[in-house]
């Protein structure tokens, strides 16, 4: 015997059996139902489930649709993981150690390291203590030693890949959802950089990276490219009085004369109709993070199947919510709120790894919405919960994709990430 269903639509439609009640049942308790004459047992709930507030009440474990037996196989699986979040030990999860630049003082304060102080190393008049590049040890600075900066960046996917075990508060199985989608992307981007750009930059360069160039030979530096460009460098295609135009324009003395927006460029224009090559070029920009949009329709069979369709649902809704902390009288009382909690996706083939889809970098659910009427029209069963559910999640990775991490046990056996 199938529950009855309520709503628009649900009424006159006698011909399906298996979603609707038969109007000649009539109940005489609540284990029994008498059709025709004829009394039959039907597996209906004593008492509705006490509502509980809070998650404990819920499965740890959540497996849709029930298997009927033990022998049953439900074919491929979506595993969604829930984590809690945990934050960096140190706030950031990024550490930059300076080494060979300070030195500790008087009264234990840090100080740059001089010319004086290497000069009074190489005579071993001084001794300078340092950290090592792990930060786990010291040595003794020598006088060439160059200035170096140690960066150690311990990302979310791998700090909260760690300890799964003990934050894990629950599992989800459902039925692998049928728009399956990989997406990978980066961003490229147009650039460009003319001839009088590039040299200026070499001027610049030169000046910074030349050993014993102080701040004021720099500046010199700076002032002889400016000399050398106003008294006669010859710029190829160009003629006598257009290099002593684009001259004046970079110096800077043409714009006083004619005008803030006078440049090198607006100048060679006008004066033989060509302009400054751009060397167009695409550069490579940054790295994207990746989303996975599924759509999961539910279709209760039973009382236990419905309690267990409304605790996926709950259970996610809370596992995306910030928490507040202390909530009284309805209100947030705290200063900070935390983050959600976050989910390791994986795909399963009888139980394992998914030997060809791709693997998941741990994800934020970053949106969720529940259509209760996807069957077209809001029809229920008798305990309230609807015949069709349409569900969609947004899950985002918190981490982008390397190179180096196709090369990794996370990977999995099929396609990598």
């Amino acid at each position: 015997m199938v529950r009855g269903v309520r709503g628009s639509g649900a009424r006159g439609n006698r011909n399906n059996p298996q979603t609707y009640k038969n109007d000649n049942a009539t109940t005489t308790n609540n284990n029994t139902v008498t059709t025709g004459g004829t009394t039959e047992s039907v597996n209906k709930p004593k008492h509705k489930k006490k509502f509980v507030r809070n998650n404990q009440g819920m499965n740890n474990r959540m497996s849709y649709p029930l298997r009927d037996s033990p022998s049953e196989r439900t074919g491929d699986r979506l595993m969604i993981r829930c984590l809690e979040f945990s934050p960096p030990e140190d706030g950031s999860g990024l550490s930059i150690n300076l080494r060979n630049a300070l030195k500790k003082g008087s009264k234990n304060k840090l100080t740059a390291i001089t010319q004086n102080d290497r000069d009074l190393i190489r005579a071993e008049q001084r001794t300078i203590v340092q950290p090592t590049a792990d930060g786990k040890g010291t040595y003794n600075m020598k006088h060439d030693d160059k200035m170096a900066i140690d960066f150690k960046n311990t990302d979310a996917n791998t700090r909260l890949g760690s300890g799964m075990r003990q934050r894990t508060k629950f599992y989800i199985e459902l039925p692998i959802p049928q728009d399956l989608t990989d997406s990978n992307s980066v961003t490229w981007g147009e650039d460009r950089v003319n001839a009088l750009e590039l040299a200026a930059l070499n001027v610049a360069q030169n000046a910074m990276g030349a050993d014993g160039v102080s701040g004021e030979g720099a500046v010199a530096a700076a002032q002889v490219a400016v000399q050398a460009l106003n008294s006669g460098v010859d710029i190829p295609g160009l003629s006598g009085d257009t290099q002593a135009a684009v001259r004046a324009a970079i110096s800077g003395a043409a714009i006083g004369a004619l005008g803030s927006n006078v440049s090198a460029k607006s100048v060679i224009a006008r004066s033989t109709g060509q302009i400054l090559n751009n060397n167009l070029e695409l550069l490579f920009q940054g790295v994207n993070l990746r989303s996975f949009p599924y759509s999961i329709t539910f279709s209760p069979r039973g009382y236990k199947e419905s309690q267990l369709v409304k605790d996926i649902i709950r259970s996610l809704k809370m596992a995306m919510a910030p928490k507040a902390g202390e909530i009284q009288q309805g209100s947030n009382q705290s200063l900070f709120i935390k983050s959600p909690d976050v989910f390791q996706l994986k795909y399963l083939r009888d139980g394992h790894d998914h030997p060809f889809l791709n693997a998941f970098k741990i994800c934020a659910l970053t949106g969720m919405s529940v259509n209760y009427t996807n069957a077209g029209t809001y029809t229920s069963y008798d305990d309230g919960t609807p015949v069709n559910i349409r569900m969609n999640l947004t899950f985002k990775e918190i981490n982008p994709i390397y190179h180096e991490d196709y090369l990794q046990d996370g990977a999995g056996p099929g396609v990598g990430y």
